[in-house]
């Protein structure tokens, strides 16, 4: 059976910008020189009255219509608001809207935007003149006491001149000359691509689809603007979201218990505790250093943390202390009490196929006698790792799984050794391989937990082909 990595609903990333979700748009970075013009046009406004006409020119996907659309939002004292093709055509229409929008925002600066309607209509070139002509009497008659500026939006130089140029009687209301919008410098294109993402998906990354930052900087570098590296990373998006699936009948979880609040933060900032414990990718990358970002085969090992479904679960000793007392001693029995509180832990539901049903409680470590108990415990344990996954393996068997220890898998490519070897039957993982790591309190360090993930999925990238063994 092919089951997709996340059954929400489709993705999106939108490349324009009536696409984007409304309460994102807010979010738009400002261009400071757009923004300057308006407050110089303000300024000569109120001094010398009259309207004002900008001209605006950039390639599709440089970012016109955000930039433009956008000016209220950092400048309160502004009202923007977009043309309709009738109020372009016709001269009453256009006075309508603009007496409505007056009596509405009687303290603001208005801004009409025309967005590259001359696209859309046959005869362009007489756009020109006959627009300015409408502007010119107004600017003498209906809007002179109306401090309101015009901005036009375009594709084409040649028509950006030849708004320009229908000025030529009426200079006064000319903002700027051949003022061009590049949008945001490529530096800054990944991540605004992945915070636009992010925001329309539920906040999953790009990662999560096997799109890197890396893959965003190539794209960057063969594209001119924004959108079309929006548009880019959309197809790259349709070509591979068939083939990111989560086909493997193993599940790879490493588990780490940890002794102390301090030690369940640092392990918890590397995976997604609501998501069930998977691996946080972008945290996990943001502890690398340079070399690791040059050298480590990412793509590979972001395909790896894909297809295993790949899980960083925190356990609090206290929860195993009881459990795994006496490692040497192979028969022994467990009291309910401390199995029903073994299968309340967040790693048991996940272990155990039930996160979906169970509702997320965020773990609270307390300050506690049994918890110190579980403390002293585990510093005589961190040194017989073998019998304590061999311990928490019979303890699985006690919850009704199939489960052994030390348990050798081996693929066409390489071999793995599971710590801990889960069998679940009738699920779309069917085997759990779990790595313990039962490291002392002392070792449980951001640099530590960065370099057991690495190792984890360089591991089972080679189990599974992606990586070659060295």
């Amino acid at each position: 059976m092919q089951l997709s990595l996340f059954d929400e609903k489709e993705i999106r990333l939108p490349s324009r910008y009536e696409d984007l979700d409304e309460s994102y748009k807010g979010r738009l970075s400002p261009n400071e020189k757009l923004l300057s013009l308006i407050n110089r046009a303000q300024k000569s406004m109120q001094i010398n009255g009259g309207i004002r006409f900008l001209p605006i020119y950039g390639e599709s996907g440089a970012g016109k219509s955000c930039a433009a659309r956008e000016i209220s939002t950092h400048i309160p004292s502004v009202r923007t608001f977009v043309l309709e093709r009738k109020e372009i055509e016709s001269k009453d229409e256009l006075i309508n809207r603009v007496v409505y929008e007056r009596e509405r925002n009687e303290s603001k600066i208005l801004v009409a935007v025309i967005d590259q309607y001359e696209e859309n209509v046959a005869d362009r070139e007489k756009i020109p003149t006959k627009f300015i002509e409408y502007l010119s009497l107004l600017d003498r008659g209906d809007f002179r006491y109306i401090p309101i500026v015009f901005i036009w939006l375009t594709t084409s130089k040649e028509f950006q001149s030849m708004l320009q140029n229908a000025t030529s009687r009426n200079r006064r209301i000319l903002l700027e000359e051949n003022f061009t919008i590049v949008g945001p410098l490529k530096d800054e294109w990944p991540r605004i691509i992945e915070e636009t993402f992010s925001f329309h998906n539920n906040e999953k990354t790009l990662a999560d689809f096997g799109v890197l930052k890396e893959d965003l900087v190539d794209i960057g570098r063969d594209t001119n603007t924004i959108g079309a590296a929006i548009e880019s990373v959309g197809s790259v998006l349709s070509e591979n979201i068939d083939n990111i699936q989560n086909l493997s009948e193993y599940q790879v979880i490493i588990m780490w218990p940890v002794a102390d609040s301090l030690r369940n933060q640092r392990v918890m900032q590397f995976s997604k505790a609501r998501e069930g414990y998977k691996l946080n990718w972008d945290f996990w990358y943001s502890q690398l250093n340079e070399e690791d970002r040059s050298q480590l085969p990412l793509k590979e090992l972001n395909r790896t943390r894909l297809y295993f479904d790949f899980r960083v679960i925190p356990v609090r000793v206290a929860d195993l202390h009881r459990l795994c007392i006496n490692l040497d001693i192979e028969e022994i029995s467990f009291g309910k009490t401390y199995i029903d509180r073994f299968k309340n832990t967040h790693f048991y539901h996940v272990v155990s196929g039930g996160w979906d049903t169970y509702e997320y409680n965020p773990v609270k470590e307390r300050e506690s006698k049994r918890s110190k108990d579980a403390e002293a415990w585990y510093d005589t344990v961190t040194e017989k790792s073998i019998r304590l996954g061999q311990r928490i393996s019979k303890v699985f068997k006690e919850c009704g799984f199939d489960s052994s220890y030390e348990e050798s898998i081996s693929s066409k490519y390489s071999r793995v050794r599971a710590d801990i070897f889960i069998r679940r039957p009738g699920t779309t993982k069917s085997q759990v391989i779990i790595e313990l790591k039962a490291y002392s309190s002392e070792n449980t360090m951001p640099s530590t937990i960065k370099d057991a993930i690495k190792v984890t999925l360089r591991r089972h990238a080679q189990f599974a082909g992606f990586l070659q063994r060295q």
